[in-house]
């Protein structure tokens, strides 16, 4: 727990995603003490749901037990993956969006799914890079920075990030933010790597306000020919 109130503290992070489960009111010290400590939003998710109808379920549990309306939805289409169902993604946050709930869908990279995701009223869009806790980065970036373009959502990066660099190239992609978890967890040193993924996060940030120089298939000199001397060998 220790290690953990460090790494939130020094990632800077602000929101904290976190699973219904059953919690012993005289146990003192959980993770929702340490969230509350910190001033972190916390925003329940619907981790480990196979069907709409499941989702729709927890997330209306914890409404109740969070007290709020903003849910993470996550429908998972397979055990070995955990890649989402998006058919039944779409179909949950349909349903949760109509019963005043502030949905941030955790999707696949398809842009269309993103968009009617978008569509159907989700606050936020959160493409996964590659699976959940693979640590396997940004497997086709094109596709993550299409959504970024084309959604006017947040759109948040989901799953994959195995390190700093990883949520650099979202935000250089246009991402909004990144959601890290088994990056930070997992590392050998899990402070240092929330410090790091803080920032790398902020790295990418500045470098697309910056605007970077676009890619070139030749070389082009640094350095201007105007007013260089030339030089002749006879």
């Amino acid at each position: 727990m220790a290690i953990l109130e460090s790494s939130l503290k020094v990632s800077e992070s602000t929101i904290a995603t976190v699973a219904l489960r059953r919690v012993d009111p005289s146990v003192q010290g959980s993770i929702y003490d340490l969230l509350g400590r910190l001033n972190f939003t916390l925003l329940p998710n619907t981790a480990g749901c196979y069907s709409a109808d499941e989702a729709v379920k927890l997330a209306q549990l914890a409404r109740e037990a969070f007290d709020t309306t903003a849910i993470k939805l996550e429908v998972i289409g397979d055990d070995l993956t955990l890649l989402p169902d998006t058919s039944q993604t779409l179909i949950a946050a349909e349903q949760l969006v109509r019963e005043g709930f502030e949905v941030w869908a955790y999707t696949s990279d398809d842009l269309i799914v993103a968009q009617r995701l978008e569509q159907l009223g989700c606050v936020a869009v959160m493409p996964l890079g590659s699976p959940i806790g693979s640590g396997l980065g940004i497997l086709n970036p094109h596709a993550i920075a299409l959504i970024a373009e084309r959604v006017s959502a947040a759109v948040l990066l989901d799953a994959g990030v195995g390190t700093a660099s990883d949520g650099a190239l979202a935000m250089e992609l246009g991402c909004d933010g990144v959601l890290a978890a088994s990056a930070i967890n997992r590392a050998l040193e899990p402070i240092l790597m929330a410090e790091a993924m803080r920032d790398g996060v902020r790295a990418g940030y500045a470098a697309r306000r910056a605007g970077r120089i676009p890619p070139r298939l030749h070389a082009e000199a640094s350095s201007p020919a105007l007013g260089r001397p030339e030089l002749f060998v006879e």
